[in-house]
């Protein structure tokens, strides 16, 4: 596994480490593996750079991988816009130097999980589906498809066996609150004002637990998901501002929130609205949380996160 460290990564480590059923490998540079990291319990740690790819065909080697979940790379939108090469670099060069490094492993392919975006539809038509045509409209969107796209050339050339995971997006984050509803969650808990973006466009949530599930969905039913992309999302959209409010309802938050307080995103996707019926056919996959029900447990657990970091700075 890659990725292990971020946010569906550490999710999916903890899932498939709580079946006592595999032997697991996470692929870590040495700068970001730390022994306070869920990885450190609950799997075997090797080492490398993602971008250097004799060090990766070595972890590869020495791991002997029979399944790879990719879920490594630089996921914040706004940073590719003022780091594109390093987004490119990460999320494309990375992705290959890893699948070349599989395909020519001793004995026998992987099944190959790549962690991709509903990013690379871009502004198209909604709903969503698999055969969508695709024009990504940011770095991060850019970077995936090429990912992709390289990974298309090795399965029909090498019968590679790839899944492409596209989902929309994921809320639930237990670390980061610099993604839109966590940053609102934390910001209405903490104080008396609000500062956000564009409040226009139109998106499709999925809490994290069915994220999770649908990612092990393609890995429990490989003869279903090699070759294939799925979407996994909900199908069903609110607007920012209307998302916005009802995590105000949520709260109780009685302050002020102010719009537009950061510069809008050149060609950002207005609406963002998957199909998931592709994975309710193949896997039998549907999320299981709905909207409401994922931001209390969100709410939840950031209000007792915080209350605790309180505390400890009281003591201190």
């Amino acid at each position: 596994m890659t990725g292990t460290t971020g946010f569906i990564g550490s999710l999916l480590l903890e899932r498939l480490a709580a079946s006592g059923e595999h032997e697991i490998f996470t692929l870590q540079r040495a700068s970001t593996a730390r022994g306070e990291m869920p990885a450190a319990n609950m799997a075997k740690t090797v080492f490398a750079d993602l971008l250097d790819a004799s060090a990766v065909k070595e972890a590869v080697r020495e791991s002997q991988p029979e399944v790879v979940f990719h879920l490594a790379g630089v996921s914040a939108v706004a940073y590719g816009y003022e780091h594109p090469g390093e987004m490119l670099q990460a999320n494309f060069t990375g992705t290959v130097n890893l699948a070349e490094s599989c395909r020519s492993r001793a004995h026998g392919l992987p099944h190959f999980l790549f962690a991709s975006t509903a990013a690379v539809y871009g502004n198209a038509p909604v709903p969503m589906r698999e055969e969508t045509p695709q024009a990504p409209s940011n770095p991060y969107g850019v970077s995936k498809l090429a990912a992709e796209k390289y990974l298309r050339y090795m399965q029909v050339a090498y019968r590679f066996p790839v899944t492409l995971l596209r989902p929309f997006n994921t809320f639930g984050r237990r670390d980061h609150a610099n993604f839109f509803v966590e940053r609102t969650i934390t910001q209405m808990l903490t104080g008396d004002t609000v500062k956000l973006g564009d409040p226009t466009p139109v998106r499709d949530w999925l809490y994290a637990a069915d994220h999770v599930d649908a990612y092990i969905a393609c890995f429990e039913h490989p003869e279903k998901s090699i070759g294939e992309s799925f979407n996994f999302c909900s199908g069903t959209t609110v607007t920012v501002r209307d998302l916005a409010e009802k995590l105000r309802a949520m709260t109780g938050f009685e302050g002020q929130i102010l719009w537009d307080t950061f510069p809008r995103r050149p060609l950002d996707i207005q609406v963002l609205q998957g199909d998931a019926s592709k994975a309710k056919s193949f896997l039998g996959w549907a999320p299981k949380v709905s909207l409401d029900e994922g931001l209390r447990r969100t709410i939840d657990f950031w209000r007792k996160k915080l209350a605790a970091t309180n505390e400890l700075a009281a003591r201190s």
